[in-house]
């Protein structure tokens, strides 16, 4: 696909894990077709069951990761692997995200290899999700076709960075870097500002898509 389409643009994530209670292919599938009717460009989401409903309804190119669960509550390993990123392709996926940091991927010719594997055999642009400025630098190096902040506080090097991470993505972008703005985005003003701090384009998850968290928001606002 042609990723020009989505600059300066909005990115809808649409995903749900575990128990939530939005977790089924069609609920999700519906909450991207609300995104798409509202002016989204692209959807971000998870497993292929999820990302082949979505693409029955919706007419709007999807960024597909892969969610793998670790040992640490909450966190996940995103598309860790190249038979990973096939399955979402394989179920419409038009770019793959992959995780880009020092703490799941190490090895630098390992990761290498991974991601010219997606772009060159699934012929589709590669997203490198990161958590800091040394991750991004490395995985624009390599080829990635857009960096993106989704994990600036995820790992143990970026635990004390800023939510939303404006610095890491003014940092990337000023080197030239293609830099995605993803996480911790809660409010139009926050997703103008990460335009204006050199985001590529704005991915928006939780404050559009869960009902759950923005319900506990108000609630914790009004005790």
């Amino acid at each position: 696909m042609n990723i020009e389409q989505l600059q300066n643009q909005m990115v809808v994530s649409c995903q749900a894990q575990n128990d939530h209670p939005l977790n089924h292919p069609d609920i999700l599938a519906r909450l991207a077709l609300c995104a798409e009717k509202a002016g989204a460009v692209a959807i971000r989401a998870d497993h292929p069951v999820n990302i082949k409903e979505i693409k029955k309804v919706s007419s709007l190119p999807v960024i597909g990761i892969y969610k793998v669960p670790t040992k640490i509550e909450g966190r996940y390993f995103i598309t860790p692997t190249f038979e990973h990123a096939e399955k979402i392709v394989e179920a419409g996926a038009d770019i793959v995200a992959i995780e880009a940091t020092f703490e799941y991927q190490p090895d630098d010719e390992a990761f290498k290899r991974l991601l010219t594997r997606i772009q060159t055999e699934l012929k589709v642009p590669v997203m490198a999700d990161v958590s800091t400025l040394k991750e991004g630098e490395r995985a624009w190096k390599f080829g990635a076709e857009l960096v993106a902040t989704t994990l600036s506080g995820y790992t143990k090097d970026s635990k004390n960075q800023p939510r939303p991470d404006f610095p890491l993505l003014e940092s990337l972008a000023l080197k030239g870097i293609r830099t995605v703005c993803e996480g911790h985005i809660r409010t139009p003003s926050e997703a103008k500002k990460a335009l204006e701090h050199g985001a590529y384009f704005v991915v928006v998850g939780t404050a559009i898509t869960d009902p759950v968290s923005i319900t506990s928001w108000f609630v914790e606002a009004c005790q």
